[in-house]
Protein backbone atom coordinates (compact mmCIF):
# COMPACT_ATOMS: atom_id res chain seq x y z
CA UNK A 1 0.00 0.00 0.00
CA UNK A 2 0.94 3.59 -1.27
CA UNK A 3 0.24 6.40 1.47
CA UNK A 4 -0.57 9.93 0.56
CA UNK A 5 0.19 13.04 1.88
CA UNK A 6 -3.07 14.83 1.66
CA UNK A 7 -2.07 18.33 3.33
CA UNK A 8 0.82 20.41 3.71
CA UNK A 9 1.89 23.66 5.14
CA UNK A 10 4.31 25.81 5.67
CA UNK A 11 5.33 28.08 8.83
CA UNK A 12 7.95 31.50 8.71
CA UNK A 13 8.33 33.26 11.41
CA UNK A 14 8.00 37.10 11.00
CA UNK A 15 8.14 39.31 8.28
CA UNK A 16 10.49 38.65 4.69
CA UNK A 17 14.04 40.05 5.36
CA UNK A 18 15.62 41.75 2.28
CA UNK A 19 19.59 41.71 2.07
CA UNK A 20 19.61 44.88 3.53
CA UNK A 21 18.29 44.44 6.58
CA UNK A 22 20.02 41.48 7.58
CA UNK A 23 22.43 43.67 10.23
CA UNK A 24 19.39 44.76 11.82
CA UNK A 25 18.54 40.84 12.59
CA UNK A 26 21.64 39.19 12.64
CA UNK A 27 24.12 42.25 14.23
CA UNK A 28 26.64 44.09 12.74
CA UNK A 29 29.58 43.37 11.35
CA UNK A 30 33.49 43.95 11.03
CA UNK A 31 35.30 44.75 8.07
CA UNK A 32 36.19 41.11 7.37
CA UNK A 33 32.70 39.59 7.71
CA UNK A 34 31.64 42.21 5.50
CA UNK A 35 33.12 41.20 2.67
CA UNK A 36 32.25 37.42 2.68
CA UNK A 37 29.00 38.98 3.60
CA UNK A 38 28.85 40.56 -0.04
CA UNK A 39 30.75 38.26 -2.00
CA UNK A 40 27.75 35.35 -0.29
CA UNK A 41 24.56 37.49 -1.38
CA UNK A 42 26.12 38.13 -4.73
CA UNK A 43 26.14 34.78 -5.42
CA UNK A 44 23.48 32.67 -3.53
CA UNK A 45 20.34 33.89 -5.46
CA UNK A 46 18.18 34.77 -1.99
CA UNK A 47 16.28 37.72 -2.02
CA UNK A 48 14.41 37.62 0.86
CA UNK A 49 14.55 35.03 4.32
CA UNK A 50 12.75 34.71 7.74
CA UNK A 51 14.32 34.80 10.94
CA UNK A 52 12.67 33.99 14.43
CA UNK A 53 14.17 37.37 15.83
CA UNK A 54 12.87 40.20 16.97
CA UNK A 55 14.86 42.85 15.15
CA UNK A 56 14.03 45.92 17.68
CA UNK A 57 15.29 43.70 20.72
CA UNK A 58 16.99 41.04 19.42
CA UNK A 59 15.34 38.26 21.21
CA UNK A 60 14.62 34.90 19.89
CA UNK A 61 10.79 34.95 19.44
CA UNK A 62 10.49 30.96 18.40
CA UNK A 63 11.97 28.17 19.92
CA UNK A 64 12.48 25.50 16.98
CA UNK A 65 9.83 23.24 18.61
CA UNK A 66 7.21 26.02 18.31
CA UNK A 67 8.26 26.45 14.77
CA UNK A 68 7.27 23.01 13.75
CA UNK A 69 4.35 23.22 16.22
CA UNK A 70 3.12 26.01 14.61
CA UNK A 71 3.16 24.35 10.94
CA UNK A 72 1.17 21.44 12.23
CA UNK A 73 -1.72 23.39 13.14
CA UNK A 74 -1.91 24.80 9.96
CA UNK A 75 -1.68 21.61 8.63
CA UNK A 76 -5.71 21.44 8.66
CA UNK A 77 -8.53 23.98 10.17
CA UNK A 78 -9.26 24.08 13.54
CA UNK A 79 -11.92 22.52 13.16
CA UNK A 80 -10.34 19.54 11.52
CA UNK A 81 -7.49 19.14 13.71
CA UNK A 82 -6.64 15.68 14.66
CA UNK A 83 -8.07 14.98 17.73
CA UNK A 84 -5.76 13.34 20.11
CA UNK A 85 -6.85 9.42 19.62
CA UNK A 86 -6.63 9.81 15.87
CA UNK A 87 -3.04 10.79 15.58
CA UNK A 88 -0.88 7.90 15.89
CA UNK A 89 2.61 8.76 14.73
CA UNK A 90 4.51 12.07 14.74
CA UNK A 91 7.82 12.49 13.19
CA UNK A 92 10.22 15.74 13.60
CA UNK A 93 13.34 16.15 11.60
CA UNK A 94 15.75 19.25 12.72
CA UNK A 95 19.67 20.03 12.38
CA UNK A 96 19.23 22.45 14.75
CA UNK A 97 17.17 20.93 17.85
CA UNK A 98 16.58 23.38 21.01
CA UNK A 99 18.48 20.89 23.52
CA UNK A 100 20.68 17.52 22.96
CA UNK A 101 17.72 15.63 25.19
CA UNK A 102 15.05 15.02 25.62
CA UNK A 103 14.55 14.04 21.45
CA UNK A 104 13.07 17.04 19.03
CA UNK A 105 10.01 15.73 18.12
CA UNK A 106 8.94 14.91 22.03
CA UNK A 107 9.21 18.47 22.18
CA UNK A 108 7.27 19.13 19.59
CA UNK A 109 4.73 16.80 20.74
CA UNK A 110 4.50 18.73 24.21
CA UNK A 111 3.66 22.21 21.91
CA UNK A 112 0.78 20.61 20.38
CA UNK A 113 -0.31 19.19 23.65
CA UNK A 114 -1.96 16.27 22.08
CA UNK A 115 -2.50 13.09 23.88
CA UNK A 116 -0.36 10.48 23.76
CA UNK A 117 1.21 9.06 20.67
CA UNK A 118 4.64 7.76 18.91
CA UNK A 119 7.06 10.35 18.35
CA UNK A 120 10.25 9.46 16.16
CA UNK A 121 13.31 12.60 16.28
CA UNK A 122 15.35 12.37 13.09
CA UNK A 123 18.75 14.09 13.05
CA UNK A 124 21.29 15.36 10.47
CA UNK A 125 21.13 18.66 8.71
CA UNK A 126 19.17 19.21 5.40
CA UNK A 127 18.37 14.90 4.89
CA UNK A 128 16.65 15.03 8.66
CA UNK A 129 12.97 16.05 7.30
CA UNK A 130 13.21 13.88 4.12
CA UNK A 131 14.14 10.76 6.95
CA UNK A 132 11.32 12.16 9.31
CA UNK A 133 9.02 12.23 6.08
CA UNK A 134 9.90 8.44 5.47
CA UNK A 135 9.28 7.06 8.52
CA UNK A 136 6.16 8.68 9.01
CA UNK A 137 5.16 7.04 5.31
CA UNK A 138 6.39 3.67 6.10
CA UNK A 139 4.16 3.71 9.25
CA UNK A 140 1.05 4.50 7.30
CA UNK A 141 2.35 1.80 4.27
CA UNK A 142 2.86 -0.94 6.52
CA UNK A 143 -0.71 -0.38 8.29
CA UNK A 144 1.02 0.24 11.37
CA UNK A 145 -0.97 3.24 11.93
CA UNK A 146 -3.57 4.93 10.09
CA UNK A 147 -2.00 8.94 9.98
CA UNK A 148 1.09 10.09 10.93
CA UNK A 149 2.38 13.44 10.59
CA UNK A 150 6.08 14.38 9.33
CA UNK A 151 7.88 17.75 10.05
CA UNK A 152 10.99 19.48 9.16
CA UNK A 153 12.32 22.51 11.08
CA UNK A 154 15.29 25.16 11.58
CA UNK A 155 16.16 27.61 13.88
CA UNK A 156 19.31 28.58 12.48
CA UNK A 157 19.16 31.99 13.17
CA UNK A 158 20.98 31.11 16.87
CA UNK A 159 23.71 29.82 15.38
CA UNK A 160 24.15 32.69 12.72
CA UNK A 161 23.61 36.01 15.68
CA UNK A 162 26.70 38.23 15.88
CA UNK A 163 26.43 37.76 19.84
CA UNK A 164 26.43 34.05 19.18
CA UNK A 165 29.89 34.77 16.79
CA UNK A 166 31.73 37.24 19.28
CA UNK A 167 31.33 35.11 22.34
CA UNK A 168 32.84 32.26 20.76
CA UNK A 169 35.52 34.63 18.92
CA UNK A 170 36.57 36.16 22.26
CA UNK A 171 38.37 33.07 23.18
CA UNK A 172 38.78 30.45 20.02
CA UNK A 173 41.83 31.71 18.55
CA UNK A 174 44.66 29.97 20.91
CA UNK A 175 42.33 26.85 20.75
CA UNK A 176 41.93 27.07 16.92
CA UNK A 177 45.74 27.56 16.64
CA UNK A 178 46.69 24.73 18.28
CA UNK A 179 44.18 22.41 15.79
CA UNK A 180 45.40 24.35 12.44
CA UNK A 181 41.83 24.80 11.93
CA UNK A 182 40.57 28.08 12.02
CA UNK A 183 36.82 28.59 13.28
CA UNK A 184 36.02 31.48 12.11
CA UNK A 185 37.50 31.62 8.81
CA UNK A 186 35.45 31.45 5.39
CA UNK A 187 34.16 27.98 6.65
CA UNK A 188 32.16 29.74 9.00
CA UNK A 189 31.29 32.94 8.26
CA UNK A 190 29.74 32.27 4.91
CA UNK A 191 27.29 29.98 6.70
CA UNK A 192 26.05 33.42 8.33
CA UNK A 193 24.24 34.92 4.74
CA UNK A 194 22.74 31.28 3.95
CA UNK A 195 20.78 29.51 6.53
CA UNK A 196 17.04 30.72 7.48
CA UNK A 197 14.29 29.91 9.88
CA UNK A 198 11.20 28.07 9.10
CA UNK A 199 9.22 24.99 9.26
CA UNK A 200 7.00 22.73 7.17
CA UNK A 201 4.69 20.06 8.13
CA UNK A 202 2.68 17.38 5.88
CA UNK A 203 -0.36 15.12 6.67
CA UNK A 204 0.37 11.23 5.71
CA UNK A 205 -2.89 8.69 5.75
CA UNK A 206 -3.83 5.65 4.23
CA UNK A 207 -6.13 7.13 1.48
CA UNK A 208 -6.58 10.21 -0.86
CA UNK A 209 -8.25 13.80 0.67
CA UNK A 210 -11.50 13.39 -0.22
CA UNK A 211 -11.75 16.64 -1.83
CA UNK A 212 -9.00 18.68 -3.62
CA UNK A 213 -5.36 17.44 -4.71
CA UNK A 214 -3.16 14.70 -3.17
CA UNK A 215 -0.07 13.36 -3.37
CA UNK A 216 0.45 9.54 -3.58
CA UNK A 217 4.43 8.47 -2.71
CA UNK A 218 5.70 6.10 -4.60
CA UNK A 219 8.83 6.24 -2.98
CA UNK A 220 11.55 7.67 -0.88
CA UNK A 221 15.07 6.76 -1.35
CA UNK A 222 17.88 7.30 0.91
CA UNK A 223 21.64 7.11 0.06
CA UNK A 224 25.30 8.00 2.10
CA UNK A 225 28.43 8.11 0.98
CA UNK A 226 30.22 8.76 4.41
CA UNK A 227 32.25 5.70 3.24
CA UNK A 228 33.87 7.46 0.50
CA UNK A 229 34.42 11.28 2.47
CA UNK A 230 35.31 13.02 5.84
CA UNK A 231 32.49 15.38 7.11
CA UNK A 232 32.26 18.52 5.05
CA UNK A 233 29.58 20.31 7.59
CA UNK A 234 29.75 20.14 11.50
CA UNK A 235 28.91 21.57 14.44
CA UNK A 236 29.53 20.30 17.93
CA UNK A 237 32.85 19.46 16.99
CA UNK A 238 36.23 20.58 15.97
CA UNK A 239 37.89 18.72 12.65
CA UNK A 240 41.34 17.39 12.74
CA UNK A 241 44.23 17.09 10.39
CA UNK A 242 43.54 14.16 9.11
CA UNK A 243 39.91 14.77 8.59
CA UNK A 244 38.62 13.17 11.77
CA UNK A 245 36.06 15.17 14.19
CA UNK A 246 36.99 15.62 17.52
CA UNK A 247 33.25 16.02 19.68
CA UNK A 248 31.97 18.34 22.04
CA UNK A 249 32.75 15.97 24.74
CA UNK A 250 36.65 14.94 24.06
CA UNK A 251 36.97 18.52 23.66
CA UNK A 252 35.77 19.56 26.90
CA UNK A 253 38.09 16.74 28.49
CA UNK A 254 40.88 18.31 26.86
CA UNK A 255 39.39 22.25 28.28
CA UNK A 256 38.11 23.01 25.01
CA UNK A 257 35.15 24.73 25.91
CA UNK A 258 31.68 26.08 23.71
CA UNK A 259 33.29 29.21 23.86
CA UNK A 260 36.14 27.64 21.57
CA UNK A 261 34.22 27.84 18.51
CA UNK A 262 33.42 24.37 18.67
CA UNK A 263 29.52 24.84 18.47
CA UNK A 264 29.82 27.05 15.43
CA UNK A 265 28.29 25.66 12.42
CA UNK A 266 31.14 25.12 9.63
CA UNK A 267 31.57 23.68 6.35
CA UNK A 268 34.73 23.09 3.80
CA UNK A 269 33.38 24.83 0.93
CA UNK A 270 36.34 23.59 -1.47
CA UNK A 271 34.84 19.72 -0.69
CA UNK A 272 31.40 21.08 -1.38
CA UNK A 273 32.21 22.57 -4.39
CA UNK A 274 34.13 19.19 -5.42
CA UNK A 275 31.43 16.29 -4.90
CA UNK A 276 28.61 17.60 -4.17
CA UNK A 277 26.90 17.24 -7.59
CA UNK A 278 29.33 14.87 -8.84
CA UNK A 279 28.64 12.72 -6.01
CA UNK A 280 25.06 13.45 -4.77
CA UNK A 281 23.70 13.75 -8.13
CA UNK A 282 26.07 11.55 -10.54
CA UNK A 283 26.71 8.89 -8.59
CA UNK A 284 22.97 8.91 -6.56
CA UNK A 285 20.34 9.26 -9.36
CA UNK A 286 21.44 6.30 -12.09
CA UNK A 287 20.49 3.82 -9.56
CA UNK A 288 17.51 5.27 -8.30
CA UNK A 289 16.38 5.55 -11.75
CA UNK A 290 17.16 2.06 -12.82
CA UNK A 291 15.77 0.87 -9.59
CA UNK A 292 12.30 2.55 -10.57
CA UNK A 293 12.62 2.60 -14.27
CA UNK A 294 12.12 6.43 -14.10
CA UNK A 295 13.17 8.92 -16.89
CA UNK A 296 13.60 12.23 -17.53
CA UNK A 297 10.39 12.48 -19.28
CA UNK A 298 8.25 11.09 -16.39
CA UNK A 299 8.98 13.82 -14.52
CA UNK A 300 6.45 16.94 -14.75
CA UNK A 301 8.22 19.00 -11.61
CA UNK A 302 11.47 18.56 -10.19
CA UNK A 303 12.25 20.00 -6.58
CA UNK A 304 15.83 20.34 -6.21
CA UNK A 305 16.78 21.69 -2.37
CA UNK A 306 19.77 23.45 -2.99
CA UNK A 307 21.72 26.07 -0.55
CA UNK A 308 22.75 28.84 -3.37
CA UNK A 309 21.83 29.81 -6.48
CA UNK A 310 25.33 28.69 -7.35
CA UNK A 311 24.43 25.39 -7.61
CA UNK A 312 21.95 25.79 -10.82
CA UNK A 313 23.94 25.63 -13.05
CA UNK A 314 26.15 22.53 -12.11
CA UNK A 315 23.22 20.57 -11.11
CA UNK A 316 21.80 21.16 -14.64
CA UNK A 317 25.22 20.39 -15.53
CA UNK A 318 25.58 17.29 -14.07
CA UNK A 319 21.69 15.96 -15.22
CA UNK A 320 23.29 16.18 -18.51
CA UNK A 321 26.01 14.30 -18.21
CA UNK A 322 24.00 11.52 -16.73
CA UNK A 323 21.27 11.97 -19.81
CA UNK A 324 18.57 12.67 -16.85
CA UNK A 325 18.24 15.98 -18.15
CA UNK A 326 15.02 18.18 -16.85
CA UNK A 327 14.65 21.21 -18.68
CA UNK A 328 14.68 24.24 -16.56
CA UNK A 329 10.31 25.26 -17.04
CA UNK A 330 9.83 22.19 -15.15
CA UNK A 331 12.22 23.14 -12.00
CA UNK A 332 10.44 24.45 -8.86
CA UNK A 333 12.41 26.47 -6.18
CA UNK A 334 11.32 29.31 -3.84
CA UNK A 335 15.27 30.02 -2.38
CA UNK A 336 14.97 33.11 -3.63
CA UNK A 337 12.18 34.77 -1.66
CA UNK A 338 12.22 31.72 1.26
CA UNK A 339 15.93 31.16 1.57
CA UNK A 340 17.86 28.35 2.57
CA UNK A 341 15.88 26.69 5.54
CA UNK A 342 17.71 23.29 5.35
CA UNK A 343 15.43 20.18 6.93
CA UNK A 344 12.52 22.54 6.04
CA UNK A 345 13.22 23.35 2.49
CA UNK A 346 11.75 20.22 0.88
CA UNK A 347 8.80 20.64 2.73
CA UNK A 348 8.45 24.49 1.82
CA UNK A 349 8.66 24.58 -1.09
CA UNK A 350 6.24 21.47 -1.95
CA UNK A 351 3.67 23.70 0.06
CA UNK A 352 3.90 26.65 -2.08
CA UNK A 353 3.55 24.65 -5.62
CA UNK A 354 0.54 22.27 -3.68
CA UNK A 355 -1.37 25.57 -2.55
CA UNK A 356 -0.74 27.41 -6.29
CA UNK A 357 -3.33 25.58 -8.09
CA UNK A 358 -0.79 24.56 -10.55
CA UNK A 359 -1.20 20.36 -10.00
CA UNK A 360 -2.81 18.16 -12.20
CA UNK A 361 -3.63 14.55 -11.83
CA UNK A 362 -1.27 12.08 -12.95
CA UNK A 363 1.79 14.50 -12.32
CA UNK A 364 4.71 13.31 -11.09
CA UNK A 365 7.25 15.25 -8.82
CA UNK A 366 10.49 14.64 -8.16
CA UNK A 367 12.43 16.09 -5.67
CA UNK A 368 15.77 15.78 -4.39
CA UNK A 369 17.60 17.02 -0.90
CA UNK A 370 21.28 16.61 -0.74
CA UNK A 371 22.87 16.50 2.42
CA UNK A 372 26.60 17.63 2.40
CA UNK A 373 27.38 16.75 6.03
CA UNK A 374 29.18 13.66 4.73
CA UNK A 375 27.40 13.57 1.89
CA UNK A 376 23.69 11.79 1.51
CA UNK A 377 21.22 12.71 -0.49
CA UNK A 378 17.41 11.92 -0.49
CA UNK A 379 15.00 10.96 -3.72
CA UNK A 380 11.23 11.23 -3.39
CA UNK A 381 8.60 10.57 -6.16
CA UNK A 382 5.72 12.29 -5.76
CA UNK A 383 2.31 11.72 -7.84
CA UNK A 384 -0.41 13.60 -8.06
CA UNK A 385 -4.06 12.43 -7.40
Amino acid sequence: MKPFITAVSAFLPGQPVENEALDAYLGKVDKISAKTKQIILASNGIKTRHYAIDPQTGATTHTNAQLAAEAVRLLLPADRQPAASSLACLCCGTSSPDQLMPGHASMVHGELGLGPCEVISTAGICLAGLTAMKYGAMSVALGLTHRSIATGSELASTFMHRDFFQTMQDTAAQTEKENHHPAFSFEAEFLRWMLSDGAGAVLIEKEPAANGPSLRIDWIEILSHAHKFESCMYAGAVKQKDGSLRGWRECARQGIGPGNGVFTVKQDARLLNREVMRTLVGQSLPGVAAKYGLTAGDVDWFLPHYSSQYFREPLLKQLREIDFYIPEERWFTNLPTKGNTGSASFYIMLEELFSSGRLQKGQRILGVIPESGRFSVGWILLTVV
